[in-house]
């Protein structure tokens, strides 16, 4: 989702915006995807700076009211997509080529030129309380990025509430690097034999106990707790690993790919990927059958193999961009490789 400035001059200025326009460097004529559309912030920029198509996505409700007002200001040179980002593959084909077989994953000839991905949840998120993504204030121990329709799945409070305790820890383990996730998931099983736990308040204040204080290195205790669960709740790393590859078979030789995360999970899925794509990791892919080359082609290449930080001006006016990384790189005309989603190396737990 995309992340959104705290200046109320400049609401829905999204973090990095002139570096991500810099490397997805829209031109007349082409289609890029805004995979995180948020209010808009890239996708309205993109629009303005070129006489480009752009097919935004977001399977947030809320974003629905300012991609009806992006729709009446560009027409026929936006779309939007009530859905994820890892069902980019499908949506795209039903736009660009709605005759195309159901049972074809990807299009025979690549059609986008771009694709930017701003990956996490949102600070309009964060700033509403009803939707229980923050710990600072109370409201419902929801999280999820979709509260209804398809992908809507159990919420926050369902899996405190009903996993076991080894479930618990491992989410808050896998996902939140939570090194006392055991400490914590035995104090959340104990605190709801007396009550459910249904308030982001509640959970926040269980995790405090458990870990005997209510800071670490200066941030509130039930940081990683949160974080973990709102990445298993909406399926962050699974959805993640869907649009990349997904993006590789989709982009045009040339098609620039444009990723910012904001925690070291992200971040390590998308340098994994962009090290193995771009030909960095000299073991080549490892799901590949064996050969006496390095592995297949390399489909993308950096420009610039370093990632790109939020300058000092920045954070001072949006604090919560300091962790913000972008990394992107440029589709070669090599074939895509044949891993699938499932085959990237990211922390897999039990379905939900």
């Amino acid at each position: 989702m995309s992340r959104t400035s705290s200046d109320p001059v400049a609401p829905h200025t999204p973090v990095l915006l002139a570096e991500v326009l810099a490397a997805v460097n829209p031109q007349p004529g082409e289609v890029i995807v805004d995979g995180t559309f948020g209010a808009g912030g890239y996708t309205r920029a993109m629009l303005d700076l070129a006489d480009c198509h752009v097919i935004a996505f977001d399977r947030d409700v809320t974003a629905r009211a300012a991609a009806t007002t992006v729709k009446a200001t560009y027409g026929d040179r936006f779309d939007f997509a009530p859905a994820p980002f890892g069902d980019m593959a499908t949506v795209v084909r039903s736009l660009i080529a709605p005759d195309a077989p159901d049972d074809t994953p990807y299009l025979e000839t690549p059609c986008l030129d771009g694709v930017v991905l701003d990956i996490g949840v949102s600070s309009m998120q964060i700033d509403q309380p009803e939707r229980g993504f923050s710990f600072q204030s109370d409201g419902p121990l929801d999280m999820r990025m979709t509260q209804s329709g398809p992908w809507a799945g159990p919420s926050a409070a369902n899996i405190v509430n009903t996993a076991d305790d080894e479930t618990i820890a491992n989410i808050l383990f896998h996902l939140g690097d939570e090194r006392r996730s055991r400490a914590i998931a035995r104090a959340i099983v104990k605190a709801r034999t007396e009550k459910p736990i249904t308030r982001t308040l509640e959970l926040a204040a269980i995790v405090a106990r458990a870990l005997g204080t209510p800071k670490i290195d200066g941030r509130h205790a039930a940081t990683r707790t949160f974080q973990a669960l709102r990445i298993y709740v909406n399926d962050e790393l699974g959805q993640l690993a869907e649009a990349l590859i997904a993006a590789e078979h989709l982009l045009k030789p040339g098609g620039r790919l444009a990723l910012v995360t904001f925690h070291s999970l992200e971040d390590r899925l998308v340098k994994a990927f962009l090290r193995a794509r771009t030909g960095r990791d000299s073991k080549g892919s490892r799901h590949a059958p064996q050969t006496t080359d390095a592995g297949p082609a390399p489909s993308f290449r950096f420009e610039t193999n370093k990632a790109i930080a939020p300058s000092d001006a920045e954070v001072a006016l949006n604090p919560r961009a300091r962790s913000a990384r972008l990394r992107w790189a440029v589709r070669t005309d090599a074939a895509p490789w044949p891993e699938t989603a499932s085959d990237l190396d990211f922390p897999r737990l039990p379905v939900k």
